[in-house]
């Protein structure tokens, strides 16, 4: 399928009305029956809830009652293959420990994408009612008005998100980390939730984030939107981002905070060594 062929314009409709209907969904759902399950995947603190489920086969459903031939893949279990050039990834609550104890930060993400890269992506914020979209080449819209990232152009005043693994060994080392940081940076976030945490650097709401340890579903659509909001991405390392390294700032500071991380995780290994 080659560019020119791609209804970008269709595809985000279907996102967008996907990820509203489920958000809303899930969003009522919690606040009329409440949570009356809750299991655990990866460790005892990555939760899943009966409503991670339901938003997952809803969006699913939609996608295929409009777009049989497309394959999709979900946080929940979805894996269906397709034939027509375009694969959906789906995280149906991202941030669902916020979700689970009523935190505004938990969002629904979609994201279409082809053999050229991710073309569209939507992210929804049920609690703000914001709905964040994007599509390649096309700009980043907040509630259908444009965004744009800070112009923040040094490290010392950048105002930085990031988040943590749910492994343990993982969170000891990033602890470490933005410990050693902090001193450096005009302060720190820690929102919960990947795809917002894109979006907010994508409208200039902080300055940059980073993270490691995503998967694709986190990163596509936020990705994209941070990136057609003038948002440079990179990997922690130097290389070009990727689900398990990821660093997104204006492009005024994005060098110089990836030299700050590597000098730091640099220092750690070094006292680690003694």
């Amino acid at each position: 399928m080659s560019p020119t062929t791609i209804d970008r314009d269709g595809l985000l409709a279907l996102a967008s009305k996907l990820a509203l209907a489920a958000g809303n969904m899930a969003r009522d759902g919690r606040a009329q029956r409440g949570i009356a399950k809750a299991d655990t995947k990866s460790s005892a603190t990555d939760v899943v809830t009966e409503f991670d489920k339901a938003s997952e086969a809803l969006i699913v459903d939609g996608i295929l009652a409009a777009r049989p031939h497309d394959a999709v893949i979900g946080e929940e279990g979805t894996d269906k293959a397709g034939t027509s050039g375009i694969d959906w990834l789906i995280d149906p609550i991202d941030g669902t420990t916020n979700f689970l104890y009523d935190l505004p930060g938990w969002n629904v993400s979609i994201a279409a994408a082809s053999a050229q890269g991710t073309e569209v992506g939507v992210v929804y914020v049920p609690a703000t009612n914001e709905l964040f979209t994007a599509i390649a080449g096309g700009g980043a819209y907040l509630n259908g008005r444009p965004i744009r990232c800070s112009d923040t152009d040094d490290v010392a005043l950048a105002l930085i998100a990031t988040g943590f693994s749910y492994q343990i060994e993982r969170r000891r080392s990033q602890a470490r980390r933005v410990a050693a940081m902090l001193p450096q940076v005009r302060d720190l976030r820690r929102f919960g939730a990947a795809a917002a945490d894109l979006c907010y650097v994508a409208a200039g709401r902080v300055d940059a984030y980073f993270e490691e340890w995503l998967a694709p579903w986190d990163l596509a659509a936020g990705g994209l939107i941070a990136r057609e909001a003038g948002c440079h991405l990179g990997s922690l390392d130097g290389g070009p981002p990727r689900p398990d390294s990821v660093l997104a700032a204006n492009s005024l500071i994005h060098s110089a905070l990836q030299a700050l991380i590597r000098q730091i995780d640099d220092q750690i290994d070094n006292d680690h060594l003694q």
